[in-house]
């Protein structure tokens, strides 16, 4: 019998998940990692659980901002492989759909990686091997020499269809937008929600509802900062509930009217703090790190509402994700020699 069949087990994952989640770091142990050499990074995260086994079974290969990075991605694979062999039945499903998240991650590395002439090592450290395509699969992407050969080789995935489609467009704008959004599209249409009933699963799709409008907040942005001649409605994602197309294309060009209509939405009360600083931010990128910090804030509040749902599952699962990137920022903001306060505005912390 598939782990997708039979009894859902949600008390026995979540109970596991809590665990998980008490040990990652804090804004306080962050304040002390900007402060660290790569050396000291590793040897603080070597004594986390989290982390030790995987410092010490690379530390004789690797050093450094390498190590860090090898140790950081080890362990989340690791992390989440764990999170499936716990999961039973519908819940096994959810939150198996849930992780092609990084796929996705992946394959937009990789379509970055070819776009900006990346060398083939830097974009392979940055894959996080923690989906459903195997090594062989990932290996070929990152020797692909050009988008559409990469495109091509995607073909007989679940991102194979929309991205052919978004090829022209991308060959016409220069711009990788179109082909970014095509992955979105091709995962949330993997996530439909279409299938989830009762108390526990209708706030879950209340989470991944939340997740589609700021991901369509955040493409409409880039599209209208790219300066090609895109409309922001023919990218939209669909199963949101806070935009309509023609609305996306209107608040596109105009940042605090979005975030006005994000604070009068369901979620205002919830992320009035986060919204503040999505108001403050002064760069689209950190416009994005607002917006992470908030839709994983959501989650959290969701989570506590019902905790015996998918929910406090995939709300670890960011939190993981935030953790990671945090750390490598840290790791490659020391490696280029950036100030702490430099490196601090490039985290996400709640």
């Amino acid at each position: 019998m598939s782990k997708s069949a039979g009894t859902s087990n949600p008390e026995y994952v979540n109970a596991r998940v809590r665990s998980r989640r008490a040990g990652l770091y804090e804004e306080d142990d962050y304040r002390k990692l900007v402060r660290m050499s790569p050396a000291e990074i590793a040897r603080f995260m070597e004594e986390s659980p989290a982390y030790e086994d995987e410092i010490n079974a690379l530390g004789s290969r690797f050093s450094g901002v390498d190590l860090i990075e090898y140790a950081l991605n080890a362990s989340l694979a690791e992390d989440f492989e764990d999170i499936l062999r716990w999961c039973e039945g519908k819940l096994y499903g959810h939150v198996a759909r849930y992780l092609r998240k990084f796929d996705a991650w992946n394959v937009k590395t990789v379509l970055r990686g070819i776009y900006a002439d990346t060398e083939r090592e830097a974009v392979a450290d940055d894959l996080i091997r923690a989906g459903e395509f195997d090594d062989k699969l990932l290996d070929r992407l990152l020797d692909a020499g050009a988008i559409d050969e990469a495109v091509e080789m995607l073909s007989n995935t679940v991102f194979g269809d929309t991205l052919a489609d978004a090829l022209d467009d991308y060959e016409s704008t220069g711009v990788l937008v179109p082909l970014e959004n095509a992955v979105d599209r091709a995962y949330y249409e993997l996530l439909r929600t279409d299938d989830l009933s009762g108390e526990a699963l209708a706030e879950y799709r209340e989470f991944l509802e939340a997740e589609i409008d700021f991901r369509n907040a955040i493409n409409a942005l880039r599209l209208a900062r790219s300066g090609a001649d895109l409309d922001p409605a023919e990218y939209y994602i669909d199963g949101g509930v806070l935009f309509s197309p023609a609305e996306l294309t209107q608040l596109s060009s105009n940042t605090g009217e979005l975030i006005g209509r994000i604070r009068e939405s369901r979620y205002g009360d919830r992320l009035s703090d986060a919204l503040t600083e999505l108001e403050e931010a002064e760069s689209l990128i950190a416009f994005e790190h607002a917006l992470e910090a908030a839709l994983l804030e959501y989650a959290d509040s969701l989570g506590l509402i019902h905790p015996l749902s998918v929910t406090p599952v995939v709300s670890y699962v960011l939190a993981k994700e935030r953790e990671v990137d945090n750390i490598r920022a840290i790791a490659r903001g020391k490696e280029a020699g950036l100030d702490p306060e430099e490196i601090e505005d490039e985290l996400v912390i709640l």
